[in-house]
């Protein structure tokens, strides 16, 4: 414990799924955290089962002003930013299933899911450059998707989107190195994790099982992630322990990418 001591992070989308999980790890390595979202309810629940000294701040990542805003009380109230995850993104179907495919995707739909995941990544990494150039270190992560490796037909926009946030990551990383700070920046690639955003397309029928059962039928381990096993991930990233690590993608999908799909014996 204590590896992200008295460390100051913010992290986004951190009202439930994965950036709850990475808050709680957080908090739990020593790190204060500001628990980030536009869900104000779920945002200061988290913020509140953590308790003191974390806190809740209201930020919509498409917006400058609110990054403008929550950088600027973080560095005022402890005087400088350390760590910064990049989490909040959405999939397109929150309010269900709609045509993503490159062929019948509206425009306005694909430009809703890159403002978030895109836009919002690059609000905070430049916000986040400016709140750590003072120390001249730091670390952000950003958490892209095993999406943003391969095509995914029914999910266009939400694939680009990620594989546009992988290569940010480097281009973030490169510039951060020459200009001589040691602000690292790295990119996570979750497969199927198992958190509220899976939930339209698993739906509370009585072939929720078979749903879930389908989703990983391709992955070698056969299961969803967790939350927590990404968390992990994210507190490594953080950490000095990755010191020498920058502009790198960590892959967490069960096998799915190592190569052709193998059954467990």
């Amino acid at each position: 414990m204590g590896r992200l001591k008295d460390r100051i992070a913010i992290v986004t989308g951190a009202a439930r799924g994965i950036g709850a999980a990475v808050a709680a790890a957080f908090a739990a390595e020593g790190a204060i955290v500001w628990v980030t979202d536009i869900d104000e309810a779920g945002g200061r629940a988290v913020a509140a089962a953590l308790g003191a000294p974390h806190r809740f701040a209201r930020l919509d990542v498409r917006l400058e002003a609110d990054w403008e805003r929550v950088v600027g009380a973080t560095v005022a109230a402890h005087g400088r930013l350390d760590i910064l995850v990049n989490n909040a993104g959405i999939t397109g179907f929150e309010a269900g299933v709609v045509a993503h495919d490159p062929e019948h995707a509206s425009l306005e739909d694909w430009r809703a899911v890159h403002a978030t995941n895109l836009d919002g990544v690059f609000l905070g990494c430049k916000h986040a450059i400016r709140a750590m150039r003072p120390a001249g270190q730091g670390a952000i992560v950003n958490i892209s998707s095993r999406s943003g490796l391969v095509g995914i037909p029914a999910a266009a926009a939400y694939a680009a989107s990620k594989a546009a946030v992988r290569n940010h990551t480097k281009t973030v990383a490169l510039w951060c190195a020459g200009q001589g700070l040691a602000i690292r920046c790295n990119s996570i690639h979750p497969a199927a994790v198992l958190t509220p955003m899976w939930e339209p397309m698993l739906g509370d029928g009585p072939d929720r099982a078979a749903r879930m059962a389908a989703f990983v039928a391709d992955t070698p381990l056969r299961r969803f992630g967790r939350p927590e096993e990404v968390a992990a991930l994210c507190v490594l990233a953080a950490s000095d322990e990755a010191a020498y690590m920058t502009g790198a993608e960590l892959v967490i999908d069960g096998g799915l990418l190592a190569g052709t799909a193998a059954s467990p014996r």
